[in-house]
């Protein structure tokens, strides 16, 4: 019998058609007769449209249609108790929907032609006179305007009370510290641009090529927003070029394409340029502020964390900040505080690790600071803080593996090697520190639904209308379903990112393998009954009479554990009992009366080596070792892949990324991938990933706990706390840029 399919380091499925250029992207999708839709985007960031004038630009041949806040169909339009599945409160964004700019790079006008050439010279043509008004955009001038968000429809919980009294606990301590971080605006950047195919199909049907994290997110958005029924809409996503979050709303180029299509009758693509993609969403800016103190030993006696990041004019934007400063550090007094302020930008959304890839970087830094603080080794001294229980949410974890991480990481590293005091270390004219940090993700699942149809070819086709947008997902439900059912890897096909397959939630939070792999997993189980039932009611048969528990599926046979020379094959066993397909649908639900007695989160310890340049400033990352506990790993190659580009993010995040506004335009400055910087492959070294063993039968079926965020958590951290081992120089603005080094 093969090996087990769960835990198997196995290629990408899909990985053949994407080498080779025939995955199909959104943009890559075309028909017959295809028109092409060119946006024009504002040139202020707050005020209105004086006059927009279109007529050079319809003079242009091939020009079909110019639409403007003036013309836009009326048809239908969004109610304003309209809310997509991760929207916040507030009022969505309603392109064109008026005269008023909300902010720089808001759409204005939307150009339809035969070509895209000729949209996008077209659309140049297009003459708008702006009433113009000062923008507000800097997060530090608004402090005195900030308000406590709430707890709010979308999820976010606000902090909790206080627990103890972390100020008289503050005073009195021997040991303190008090200090201000900051994070920049960041902006997700993809490969693949945003983007949406309307193909019509007449009668107001239309199939939807958008790029999504969830298509059934987008089907919904369209019909509420056209009043069209689900049966006329369908959307479909197979490829998509990374997302990391900026999928996960419905973005304007969708409404434009649909809007289009609709007038036109004609079938319409969208497509943003990079610009463009600066002009929704992105992570947003948090200043913050965490007061700590020990006593004599390093024993922590109050943290203080408090949070103040931005949101857009029109919606409450708020990430869970603060929170992870309740729960990750045994402390009987805390204080946790998280505000919101207005600025004249796009709503933030959610990025990679949203709240925590901010929160704990300043917590961790904090840590580091206490640490050297009261002369304990930062890894001691996290030891010794440890919490083995949530006291945020009193409750007990679900599992926790954080200790492991911590030894297993430090070994294969070489922690016990570190010199405690700054500046130890050099190699030739670069100064060499070591430096790490803890992280932590919350574990979800989620109801979900699957469908598996098993044919008398001994193929099963298994699907859900989820998403892989380089997750792996096509690769580990196929692995859940090939195990369960005992199949050849090659004879199961897994299907996503079809509005019309069965319900999956959005596709982020880390939580995809673990809801729509337990309703694959439930499926394959029913199934998997439904074929022994046939089997063992067919007198010819040698399962004949005998139970469940008396067989095995291995290898796409069914074999007698007592005599396993006695085995069929799957296919032949539907073949003599004449059925030419099985077919089963089942929804996935959490157990939540079971879940809810425990924190269910994600932990890692991260450590990194750098060299700076004592000369300019410059930082180089030379070592990181990630130590996750994350549950049962799936696919070590693919799981592997998702901590490596989590750690590479918090890399950039750490040294390279920052959307620069110019506050007086109220725009981002560096709009392009020329000056938005990300790293490169010499920036990147080789990353050493450790998995702790770990089986947690808490949180779902399949006892996994999602891998997308926590390789970022932390990354930042310690990569500054290695730049202060190195130099003595404590950073706390991200990103640490050579200037910052060097001042």
């Amino acid at each position: 019998m093969t090996e087990s399919m769960i835990g198997r380091a196995l290629p990408r499925v899909d990985g053949p058609l994407k080498v080779t250029g025939r995955a199909p992207y959104v943009a890559d999708i075309t028909v017959p007769e295809l028109t092409h839709g060119y946006v024009l985007s504002s040139r202020i960031a707050k005020g209105w449209i004086r006059s927009i004038d279109t007529q050079k630009a319809l003079d242009i041949q091939g020009v079909l249609k110019i639409f403007t806040h003036e013309n836009r169909p009326r048809t239908a339009w969004f109610d304003r108790s309209y809310r997509d599945q991760d929207s916040p409160d507030g009022s969505p964004f309603r392109p064109l929907a008026s005269e008023r700019i909300y902010f720089s790079g808001q759409p204005v006008a939307l150009v339809v032609a035969e070509t895209l050439e000729i949209a996008r010279y077209a659309a140049s043509l297009i003459e708008v006179e702006y009433g113009a008004e000062p923008p507000t955009t800097s997060l530090e001038t608004q402090r005195d305007k900030a308000f406590d968000p709430g707890k709010a429809k979308s999820g976010y919980e606000p902090p909790p009370n206080s627990r103890g009294n972390p100020e008289e606990a503050f005073t009195e301590a021997p040991i303190q510290i008090e200090a201000h971080y900051s994070t920049p605006m960041q902006h997700h950047n993809p490969m693949e641009m945003h983007a949406s195919t309307v193909i019509w199909e007449g009668d107001e049907r239309l199939t939807v090529y958008d790029k999504t994290q969830s298509v059934l997110n987008s089907q919904s958005y369209v019909c509420s927003v056209f009043n069209l029924k689900k049966d006329k809409v369908r959307v479909l996503s197979p490829f998509v070029g990374g997302a990391f979050g900026s999928g996960l709303r419905p973005q304007y180029q969708l409404f434009m394409a649909v809007m289009a299509s609709l007038e036109l009758k004609r079938s319409v693509r969208v497509v943003l340029t990079r610009p463009q993609m600066f002009t929704f969403g992105h992570r947003p800016r948090s200043l913050q502020t965490l007061r700590m103190a020990t006593d004599q030993d390093g024993q922590l006696q109050s943290i203080t964390h408090e949070a103040l990041s931005e949101t857009s004019q029109f919606e409450d934007y708020a990430e869970q900040i603060v929170a992870w400063s309740g729960s990750g550090y045994q402390c009987d007094n805390i204080r946790l505080d998280h505000k919101l302020a207005r600025l004249d930008t796009y709503t933030p959304l959610d990025m990679r690790a949203p709240g925590a890839a901010s929160g704990v970087y300043a917590l961790e830094t904090a840590i580091d600071e206490m640490a050297f603080a009261a002369g304990i080794d930062p890894l001691e001294f996290r030891k010794k803080n440890h919490a083995d229980h949530d006291h945020l949410h009193d409750k007990p974890f679900s599992t926790k593996e954080l200790l492991a991480c911590f030894e297993e990481g430090a070994a294969r590293f070489g922690w016990a090697g570190r010199p405690q005091s700054p500046r130890s270390m050099r190699e030739g004219h670069q100064l060499v520190g070591w430096g790490m940090a803890s992280g932590m993700w919350e574990a979800y699942q989620r109801p979900a639904s699957a469908r598996a149809i098993l044919t008398a070819d001994g193929r099963l086709i298994v699907s859900s209308a989820t998403a892989d947008f380089g997750t792996g997902t096509y690769t580990v439900m196929s692995q859940i379903a090939a195990e369960t059912l005992g199949l050849p890897l090659r004879d199961v096909v897994f299907k996503l990112g079809d509005s019309s397959l069965p319900f999956a939630p959005l596709s982020g939070g880390s939580f995809t393998a673990s809801s729509v792999g337990s309703a694959v997993l439930a499926v394959c189980q029913k199934l998997k009954r439904k074929v022994f039932d046939l089997a063992s009611g067919l007198k010819d048969l040698p399962f004949y009479k005998h139970s469940f528990e008396e067989v095995v599926f291995a290898d796409g046979f069914l074999h007698l554990k007592s005599h396993p020379t006695q085995l069929l094959s799957i296919a032949s066993i539907l073949r003599y009992a004449g059925v030419s397909s099985l077919d089963e649908e089942v929804k996935s639900l959490p157990n939540v009366v079971k879940q809810e007695r425990f924190s269910r989160v994600t932990h890692a310890a991260v450590f990194v080596e750098v060299k700076v340049d004592e000369d300019f400033g410059t930082v180089t990352v030379s070592r990181v070792v990630s130590a996750v506990d994350a549950g049962i790993i799936l696919n070590p190659l693919t799981a592997r892949s998702q901590i490596v580009g989590g750690v590479v993010w918090g890399i950039s995040m750490a040294l390279q990324e920052e959307s620069i506004m110019d506050h007086k335009l109220g725009r981002f400055m560096n709009h392009d991938l020329a000056e938005y910087h990300i790293p490169v492959h010499k920036d990147i070294p080789d990353i050493d990933v450790i998995f702790i063993e770990e089986k947690d039968e808490i949180v779902n079926p399949l006892g996994i706990k999602g891998l997308g965020e926590i390789g970022i958590v932390g990354v930042p951290a310690a990569v500054g706390n290695a730049i202060f081992h190195a130099t003595g120089r404590r950073l706390r603005d991200l990103p640490f840029t050579l200037d910052k080094v060097i001042a």
